[in-house]
């Protein structure tokens, strides 16, 4: 018999969904969008209910009828990876525009992730005055009858993995001539809007070696700003 007041246990499918339960969900939909697995409508509906989910049963419906969404088969009892530690989740930025603007600009400090989501409604994005305390920033970005821009400073990497459906993705990708500029990979799908990002002129960033070199002295807090 229970003990009073003894918590019950919580199904697997109940357990709370995190930022990073929901950008899982949404890479295996704009993977499926790619894959034409999924239509730009079906897409776009069931995107829309990745960030309305709660829990982590209501992401697994929306990805059950698609091959990366069903479950993986137990490892052998002797597999040692099932006794590796979980990675450590990457800090997110979220950024969402339903029906309205939502923006992430001035002097901020840029996370490892940014999620930007637009739906009927425009995000915007603006890391030229950021600080890139990070190396490497993935911009995971769904522009869905919506608008996503992105601003950046002259003296980055750019490179894109995205998708336009009735729509455009635009990234003029390119390699930054110092080898320890950030390295920022903008990912994602436009469906019937438009996702871009805009090279900001003037603004570079200094002393790339200082910030993210592991032997370098560390006292500059991200790499300093030019502006010209």
């Amino acid at each position: 018999m229970p003990q009073a007041g003894a918590a019950s246990p919580v199904a697997e499918g109940a357990v709370r969904a995190s930022d990073a339960d929901r950008d899982r969900i949404a890479d295996i939909l704009r993977e499926a969008l790619a894959e034409g697995r999924l239509d730009a409508e079906e897409h776009s509906e069931r995107v829309e209910a990745v960030y309305s989910s709660k829990t982590t049963g209501e992401l697994d419906l929306l990805v059950r009828d698609l091959p990366a969404g069903r479950p993986e088969p137990d490892p052998p009892a002797y597999d040692s990876a099932q006794y590796a530690p979980s990675p450590v989740p990457l800090p997110t930025e979220q950024v969402v525009a339903i029906f309205g603007e939502a923006s992430r600009e001035g002097r901020w400090r840029v996370p490892r992730r940014v999620n930007g989501f637009a739906l009927f409604g425009g995000v915007e994005l603006d890391l030229s005055e950021g600080i890139f305390e990070h190396q490497y920033v993935v911009i995971n970005a769904t522009a869905i009858f919506g608008g996503v821009e992105i601003k950046v400073p002259e003296n980055v990497t750019l490179r894109q993995k995205g998708v336009g459906v009735f729509g455009g993705f635009d990234v003029p990708t390119g390699e930054a001539p110092d080898p320890n500029a950030p390295v920022v990979l903008v990912q994602g799908a436009a469906v019937f809007g438009g996702v871009e990002v805009k090279t900001t002129v003037g603004r570079r960033l200094r002393n790339l070696l200082h910030t993210f070199h592991p032997r370098s002295d560390r006292r500059h807090g991200g790499p300093r700003l030019d502006k010209d």
